[in-house]
């Protein structure tokens, strides 16, 4: 990183670094404590406006995940741990001290393992409706299989009001939103968006959790967030009305003041 990467010196930047031998696209902004930010499997521009407001308290680190980014990941990177382990590089390679971990939906999946490795540098986990450990009994499914369902029962499954809607996507944020389909089967099709150790290694969780959900998630059930909260030692749930999966993009400001009167705040 360059030295104004490492000063903090301006509000935004996007920048290249090399973590490990992988190469990463970093979006940097803001002031104030530091904040990792894990983007969903989904729909990554839509969710550049809560990036912007975490920015506010935080100074927000973003990247972009292998494979997310366009470019291809090594042959040999292509588990949900290597994703923990790279960033849990990154933090150490950027010297960041307490830190927040914000991460939604996959992105949180990727938060919980890197927390269930090593809290050394975090201070706080912020979640939004994280996917990753099965809590449910062997004939339940934890999360709907948004690859079998019509496009239209996906995005139900996903939003609470009217889902976005492709036509007014440009070319570039068409061929991302296809990408990243193809990247969330590339690390988490089998098993099925999950870790089947992960659910054992949650109490190892020992930082400040606040999970985030939306009342009408179709996708990953409120009842998920709540055995989800059980397993980790003093986590919080809040659960945000009108609001589906992503209750960042739909719910922009109700998540950001969940945000700011939770156990993450700054």
């Amino acid at each position: 990183m360059n030295q104004q990467a490492t000063e903090y010196e301006s509000k935004y930047f996007m920048d290249q670094i090399s973590v490990g031998g992988v190469t990463l696209d970093l979006e940097v902004q803001g002031s104030g404590p530091p904040l990792l930010y894990l983007h969903a499997e989904h729909y990554r521009h839509l969710q550049q406006p809560f990036i912007d407001r975490l920015a506010e308290s935080w100074t927000v680190h973003a990247p972009r995940h292998p494979g997310f980014d366009g470019r291809t990941p090594p042959e040999d990177f292509r588990r949900i741990d290597d994703l923990a382990y790279l960033y849990l590089d990154l933090m150490a390679q950027l010297d960041l001290n307490g830190v927040t971990v914000a991460g939604a939906s996959f992105g949180g999946w990727i938060a919980l393992e890197m927390a269930v490795r090593n809290v050394s540098r975090l201070s706080a986990l912020a979640l939004m409706a994280p996917v990753g450990a099965r809590l449910g009994e062997r004939d339940e499914r934890d999360f709907a299989d948004l690859f079998a369902l019509p496009e239209a029962e996906s995005a139900t499954a996903l939003f609470a009001g009217t889902p976005p809607d492709f036509a007014t996507f440009n070319e570039d944020q068409l061929t991302a939103t296809a990408r990243d389909r193809q990247y969330v089967a590339y690390y988490a099709w089998k098993p099925y968006l999950h870790n089947p150790a992960l659910a054992r290694w949650l109490h190892r969780v020992a930082v400040p959790t606040h999970l985030i959900w939306g009342a009408k998630d179709g996708f990953v059930s409120p009842g998920y967030g709540e055995k989800l909260a059980a397993r980790m030692p003093g986590a919080k749930l809040d659960v945000i009305s009108g609001a589906g999966h992503y209750p960042q993009i739909e719910r922009l400001s109700d998540t950001m003041a969940a945000l700011r009167a939770g156990p993450c705040a700054p």
